[in-house]
């Protein structure tokens, strides 16, 4: 069954919710005494389209909010759309009528909503068209991502896939090249070519990318770790390699 309603907290989220998708808000609440400038902006932008406000005390937004930090204000939406494979051919081929090589990020088994915000506030950040999962195994968009995102969340399109093997092999087909990270590849990030249309695969903490993602890589690429830990957390390792992409682009 359908979910029917998704709950969104914090102020750039709504924020960016209410200036792209203002008719998926539903109810406003907010917390009784909270006043800064922030807040009063998303006020009159949800006043402008026709919402109403409601005021309460925090404990209610505690509730709704499922003791994550909101930032004093909550708000009930309709579920923003999902996006899947049918969605991503468009998606190359805006990027390609820009006169842009599309650039793409490739998640496998991040299942963790902080650092899958993380990575979408980063990807925003690093001009990516697109980040891809695989439907399951993955975190999926919540409130949480949302709230992490700072925004990016409503701005990156993410593609949840069914296959996401077969979804590689699609894009190889497009000329895309396909560039995993793996902790035992010999070629530094720093050293690979990537200022062309390019798909970059993240793994999952720990584990990394499973065999068949691997498998189908052209090529794999690791960070230098130069101190006693093994590896960084996705979001910034992530973070590191689209900086790079960014850097060879110019």
């Amino acid at each position: 069954m359908a979910q029917q309603h998704e709950w969104l907290y914090g102020i750039h989220a709504l924020t960016a919710v209410l200036e792209r998708e203002p008719q998926r808000v539903l109810e406003i609440y907010i917390a009784k005494g909270r006043d800064d400038e922030r807040l009063h902006t998303l006020i009159n932008l949800a006043r402008k389209n026709g919402l109403g406000i409601q005021f309460c005390n925090k404990k209610i937004l505690d509730d709704k909010a499922q003791g994550e930090s909101h930032q004093g204000i909550v708000a009930r939406a309709q579920p923003a759309k999902t996006l899947t494979e049918n969605d991503l051919d468009a998606i190359i081929a805006h990027a390609q009528n820009m006169g842009k090589a599309p650039f793409l990020l490739v998640l496998d088994g991040v299942t963790d909503p902080h650092n899958l915000g993380a990575v979408l506030r980063s990807a925003d950040a690093a001009g990516v068209d697109a980040v891809i999962v695989p439907k399951d195994k993955s975190a999926s968009m919540n409130a949480t991502v949302r709230k992490v995102a700072c925004g990016a969340a409503d701005v990156i399109p993410l593609i949840q896939v069914t296959n996401l093997s077969r979804t590689l092999a699609e894009l190889q087909e497009k000329a895309i090249w396909v560039v995993g990270t793996a902790g035992e590849a010999k070629q530094s990030v720093f050293d690979c070519k990537m200022n062309g249309p390019i798909a970059l695969v993240m793994g999952a903490e720990g584990k990394g990318m499973r065999r068949l993602t691997r498998e189908r890589c052209d090529e794999l690429i690791k960070l230098p770790m130069h101190g006693s830990v093994s590896s960084l957390n996705v979001s910034v390792a992530t973070g590191i390699c689209l900086y790079e992409v960014v850097r060879q682009r110019g």
